[in-house]
């Protein structure tokens, strides 16, 4: 019941990702060129990369603590503690923003977008430790309001600055800055307010410190693991293949990825209050309906973005990156299914057992091979063998974290329900085959309806990830 009440209370932020995201390709692969296009996509991962090595680790650990803090009646010396490793946080992330601007300094494009990378990490990382905190105590509608204006506004001021002003693959970032600024200019007052007559203590501080750099050190891992292969491919392909691996990436992987996120953001929480209440034993029930949710909605997602491919990509990505991005779409649509599974499941015994030490050390194996796979096998294989890569390194991922993590939480396998949902999913695809092609829109439109109406038919009939379950549940909590 309460899960179900988090869905919908976090569905807003997933449509705003939605929307920035299928949104963004759309858009920014017509307005911009292959080449342009894959040097925003560079930059992104440049900027994703910076924050989660210097900023990440004080925000995970806000995250983490809040529970703990709120029991025992500590909440502003919690985030006095927040603000204080916060500001030195940022101080090493204009450091790193330094270093990128002197390293393209030269390099028409990735120039222009350095200063705005380093205006947006004291923003968003204002706006992030709110955030944290909003969803660690709970405070859904709050979250849902900030997060939702800063990625629709963020997308649209960005396509704007890029439409009207033509300031190229600079313009999504300085539509970023200027939202996140916005909710900074909102949710700094209320950081500061949390704070107010706290005092920090050196603990608390180790304390933090101890947890949150090794999820800082994971989470740049996984980001490598993720987009290696972007710089990879401009090394050794081009930048205009940057712009069609991103693409694919952009409609495929994210979607997917925001759909688990969306469970995520509804079940974790509820996970980790069941463990600080009952233990590991508390922690794998509640899992259990996070896993099964996570496979009810994420893989008939994957499974139904494979399907519709073709009319996916003639609708939402320009003629320019169009043809190898299609190509790559029913992969990686798979493949995010599987980094969801990765960083919002398996992932979770290791932070819950305050075990993200062990976590960081394992994540080295798949981000390891990725790299390896990718330099093996793009030469051959084109972007192809990136999708190759990162598959088969999601797939070291899972077993490595889910082997490994049963020591601290045994979070469980659901394999019948695994087995149920895809016999549901497999359901569609018939019925997708066989609707006639009316151009890529409404084929998009059609193909998606008759799929998930099938899907929905099949995964109550077979009772898939406790579909009835989760469908009566609703109906309770709607009344």
């Amino acid at each position: 019941m309460k899960l179900l009440s988090h869905l919908a209370g976090y569905l807003p932020v997933n449509i705003a990702s939605g929307v920035a995201s299928f949104g963004g390709v759309y858009v920014f692969t017509r307005l911009l060129g292959a080449s342009e296009y894959g040097i925003y996509a560079l930059m992104l991962s440049v900027l994703a990369l910076i924050h989660t090595i210097s900023l990440t680790w004080v925000e995970a650990a806000n995250y983490r603590f809040t529970g703990q803090a709120v029991e025992r009646g500590e909440l502003p010396d919690h985030y006095r503690t927040a603000l204080g490793l916060m500001m030195r946080s940022i101080a090493g992330a204009l450091v790193l923003a330094l270093l990128v601007w002197w390293a393209v300094r030269d390099m028409p494009g990735y120039r222009e977008i350095a200063p705005w990378i380093a205006v947006l990490l004291p923003i968003n990382t204002v706006v992030q430790m709110a955030l944290e905190s909003h969803k660690a105590g709970q405070r859904v509608g709050r979250y849902a309001a900030v997060e939702t204006f800063r990625l629709l506004a963020g997308f649209g001021l960005g396509a704007l600055f890029c439409w009207a002003l033509d300031w190229g693959p600079a313009a999504p970032f300085m539509g970023l800055a200027v939202a996140g600024a916005l909710m900074a200019l909102f949710e700094g007052p209320w950081l500061l307010k949390a704070a107010k007559g706290g005092v920090a203590q050196a603990p608390t501080r180790t304390a933090w410190v101890r947890y949150g750099l090794p999820i800082a050190a994971a989470l740049v891992l996984d980001i490598l693991l993720s987009a290696s292969d972007r710089f990879l491919i401009a090394w050794i392909i081009d930048e205009a293949a940057v712009g069609a691996y991103a693409a694919g990436y952009g409609v495929a992987d994210k979607t997917v990825l925001l759909i688990c996120a969306w469970a995520a953001m509804a079940g974790s929480p509820l996970v980790m209050a069941a463990y600080e209440s009952g233990g590991p034993d508390g922690a794998r029930a509640e899992a259990a309906g996070l896993a099964r949710t996570l496979l009810l909605i994420g893989m008939p997602a994957a499974a139904g973005l494979a399907m519709v491919a073709e009319p996916l990509a003639g609708a939402m990505i320009g003629e320019a990156v169009r043809e190898k991005a299609q190509t790559i779409i029913p992969w990686i649509a798979f493949a995010g299914l599987m980094n969801g599974f990765l960083i919002y499941y398996f992932s979770e015994a290791f932070q819950l057992a305050h075990k993200t030490g062990q976590r960081a050390l394992l994540m080295i194996v798949p981000a390891g091979a990725n790299i390896l796979l990718n330099l093996i096998l793009l030469p051959r294989f084109d972007i192809m063998g990136a999708v190759w890569a990162t598959l088969a390194s999601y797939a070291i991922g899972i077993i490595l974290l889910g082997w490994v993590g049963r020591r601290h939480v045994a979070l469980p396998v659901p394999l019948l329900d695994v087995a149920k949902v895809a016999a549901a999913c497999l359901a569609m695809w018939p019925v997708i085959h066989i609707m006639p092609d009316l151009g890529p829109w409404p084929s998009l439109f059609l193909k998606a309806a008759a799929g998930g109406l099938v899907y929905v038919i099949a995964a109550f009939a077979l009772d898939a990830g406790g579909a009835r379950a989760f469908v009566r549940n609703r109906r309770v909590s709607a009344e």
